[in-house]
């Protein structure tokens, strides 16, 4: 990992001589506007164009033009047929798609299969702008309209999709989507460095058959590339779980099961996931191999991370922090949402088993210097409309984790873990908050800001080490309420989560009441959990609805665990199994999984234990269960046993109280639990 080559040391195409466009064109009257007379790569998203450097595509097409390519996006098309993508004529070099910051999937549909009927990536917020399996979609569509241009799919849903994985939608496991969508080559992980490199061997007049060592993408293949072996680590019972020493070598791929044998098979298919994510640490990472039919999908190893100076370049480059104008001013809410706010980092190294931030931009964190995230905030003091003098974040995928990571690049070099914080925190990891409190208040000293608030989750175990951090994030940083993921209160899902014990929550919320009270301030601590986790038992949702209720928590909005492809998570609940350990056929580790719609509504009105709807059907699970104590008028009990009228009426029991109510359908995009104590002296929730 020593030495990687900057992405901005290429020498630029030839085209720069065009200079940077105030935006990147989405029609032919814009590209004669530039003096274009041709697009050297198109990119396809399912999102709306907003060029800022919270969107993959933006990102992505700015870093181009940087290197001097002409680039040009198609968003959200009509994908009936090929017209819409024959609009900017035919790139010189190829097509790069993506169905946008989400999953495809993901975005359509809820945790309940429902179909979501907005959509926060589209003007006006209208549902169904883009297709299901986008990326599948808009691959057929770009071949149609010009077969011979390579095309490359990239973005989140590419990444978690690119081996075999489970579907939840179609309650299958799927094929690798580079071999569904026939596409040329498909960039996984953080893009810049092998989309940079893309563009110029192809623009140096490489084919793209002949790009196939490019770290962080997949290619098909109709064999293994000459020289090299592959070996497949088979289960515990086959006595070969893990490679042998004297097959360490760079010429050595790991072998997955392959497709046909994965899709009937959880077990195998388990096996195969845990070696996916056991080769994740660009520094050790082997090149993978799966077969599928006649064909390999091979996986070189993950990206090298961008340094601290490239990372600063990416968000250096000339965004015009604006939705394009051809919107004019229709709302987008993802844009709202973030136009505010400054992304200090990539990474997690939490490796929490349901989030697909590991799958997607890796354990490493990637931070940004102090004055690359200084110099935005001047930007958006200076340049964005509305701006009243509050940043409503400094954060990414945690608040807390900038500037993190392992000090010993030795055992970094070596490290397989799953997990730097999980069991327990690495002895190597650094967890030194220093830093980060004097980028807080630099940010504070800046001329014009008023108010900076923390609005990614703080990940509570490490700030438990610092004191300090939490004294300055609460006196300064908190807008009212602090939402916070413990997630659940029991051990068995906890430790199929990867998450700490619910007396790490405790000692957090200790030292955020402690430094509340010194600040004289009124401020909340909200938690917030999953509903279904694989590992979850029903008597595990009644203790966490117990505790909830002894805390004084009415969750407002839950989140019911949504298997997204390719996370440890979805995995257990596909296989039943725990890919945290190593797998065997028989005697291995089974784990509980809520599959049915019925059970994982349970589990969700355990959450909203106070909602009169919920009511039936508690009572009913209570009573089943054995705890008929816990229905009653007292403090002690969980639930009444009468109903209001005109509540509990679409199932069970309450049929009898009202008329029935049709069905609900999700309220957001994520459904976090933004719930309440249950105080009248609560402030109203900030819209953010």
């Amino acid at each position: 990992m020593s030495g990687p080559k900057s992405i901005f040391s290429y020498r630029k195409h030839w085209a720069h001589r065009f200079g940077t466009a105030p935006f990147l064109p989405m029609s032919r009257a814009e590209m004669d506007a530039l003096g274009w007379d041709s697009c050297d790569i198109v990119l396809v998203s399912g999102d709306a164009y907003v060029d800022h450097p919270s969107f993959g595509m933006a990102i992505i097409g700015r870093l181009l033009e940087a290197q001097g390519f002409r680039v040009g996006i198609v968003a959200q098309p009509a994908w009936s047929d090929a017209e819409a993508f024959t609009a900017l004529g035919k790139p010189n070099l190829f097509f790069g798609i993506t169905a946008g910051n989400m999953d495809s999937m993901v975005n359509r549909y809820t945790a309940d299969r429902r179909l979501r009927h907005d959509d926060a990536y589209t003007p006006g917020g209208e549902g169904g702008r883009r297709p299901d399996r986008a990326v599948i979609v808009y691959a057929q569509r770009c071949r149609e309209a010009f077969r011979t241009v390579p095309v490359v799919i990239g973005g989140i849903e590419a990444s978690l999709r690119r081996i075999a994985h489970y579907d939840y939608w179609s309650d299958t496991v799927r094929r690798s989507i580079l071999m569904d969508s026939k596409a040329d080559l498909l960039v996984f992980g953080n893009a810049e460095r092998a989309v940079v490199e893309i563009a110029h061997r192809l623009a140096a007049g490489q084919s793209v058959s002949a790009l196939r060592d490019i770290r962080g993408t997949a290619v098909p293949l109709a064999a293994l590339p000459e020289g090299w072996t592959a070996f497949e680590p088979g289960l515990v019972d086959d006595g070969e779980a893990v490679l042998p020493r004297d097959l360490r070598r760079p010429d050595v791929a790991i072998r997955l099961p392959a497709y046909e044998r994965v899709k009937d098979d959880p077990v195998l298919y388990a096996h195969a996931s845990r070696l996916l994510h056991l080769e994740s640490n660009p520094g050790n990472a082997r090149a993978l191999v799966q077969r599928h039919g006649d064909r390999e999908v091979w996986l070189n190893p993950p990206p090298i991370p961008l340094t601290t100076a490239d990372l600063d370049g990416v968000f250096a480059l000339p965004y015009a922090r604006a939705p394009h104008p051809a919107y004019g001013d229709a709302r987008i809410a993802a844009w709202e949402m973030i136009r505010f706010s400054v992304n200090i980092m990539r990474g997690c190294f939490g490796g929490c088993a349901f989030c697909s931030i590991t799958e997607h931009e890796g354990r490493i964190v990637q931070s940004r210097s102090e004055a690359s995230i200084l110099r935005e905030i001047e930007a958006i003091r200076d340049r964005t409309p509305g701006f009243t003098g509050v940043i409503s974040d400094l954060g990414g995928p945690t608040a807390n984790m900038w500037r993190l990571g392992c000090a010993d690049p030795k055992a970094l070099a070596v490290c397989r873990r799953l997990s730097c914080v999980y069991p327990d925190i690495c002895k190597n990891l650094g967890t030194d908050h220093e830093p980060l409190i004097r980028l807080y208040r630099g940010a504070r000293a800046v001329k014009g800001i008023k108010k900076i608030v923390i609005g990614s989750g703080v990940r509570y175990d490490l700030a438990v080490r610092s004191p300090a951090y939490v004294k300055e994030l609460v006196t300064h940083h908190v807008g009212g309420y602090l939402k916070i993921a413990p997630e659940h209160t029991e051990p068995g899902p906890l430790s199929k989560m990867m998450k700490p014990g619910i007396g790490t929550y405790d000692r957090f919320k200790a030292l955020f009441d402690r430094f509340t009270r010194e600040a004289g301030k009124e401020f909340y601590l909200i938690p917030y959990f999953i509903a279904a986790h694989p590992g979850t038992s029903d008597e595990d949702m009644l203790n966490l609805a117990l505790w909830l209720k002894r805390s004084g928590f009415r969750p407002d909005q839950v989140q019911t665990f949504l298997p997204s492809p390719l996370s440890l998570a979805t995995t257990m609940f596909h296989s039943g199994r725990n890919p945290l350990q190593p797998l065997r056929r028989k005697g291995g580790e089974t784990v509980a999984v809520a599959k049915g719609l019925k059970q994982r509504r349970l589990h969700k009105a355990f959450l909203r234990y106070h909602d009169p709807e919920n009511w039936p059907t508690l009572r009913e699970a209570l009573r089943r269960m054995g705890r008929a104590d816990l229905i009653g008028p007292g403090k002690r009990h969980l639930v009444p046993a009468y109903q209001p009228a005109g509540t509990g009426v679409s199932r069970g029991e309450g049929m009898r109280f009202g008329r029935k109510r049709g069905p609900q359908t999700g309220p957001g995009r994520r459904q976090e639990a933004t719930g309440t104590p249950d105080t009248s002296r609560w402030p109203a929730p900030r819209r953010r």
